[in-house]
């Protein structure tokens, strides 16, 4: 996992198993530093540290609560041996 910051916002760069998946550094539930929690990579999950919401890093959606709303997910891509995202 890999934290970066745009234009004042924080995006967790995970890898799992080989497919890089990038979401916003904060949960729903609390706006906690999700980056900061237990990352799965079998799972492709984070748990946030402050409640213990487990996120889906391929969706940005919560699979348990406290936490029910997702979390906005940025596409990846490879190129020239650099991982770039695509930020609205």
């Amino acid at each position: 996992m890999r934290l970066i910051e745009h234009e004042d916002r924080k995006i967790g760069v995970f890898n799992c198993d080989g497919a890089l998946y990038a979401i916003e550094d904060r949960c729903s539930h609390d706006d906690g530093p999700l980056a900061e929690g237990e990352f799965d990579p079998a799972t492709c999950t984070v748990e946030c540290p402050r409640h213990g919401s487990l996120f889906d890093l391929t969706t940005g959606r919560p699979k348990t609560l406290p936490a029910y709303a997702p979390v906005q997910t940025f596409s990846t891509a490879v190129e020239d041996d650099t991982i770039v995202l695509e930020v609205d």
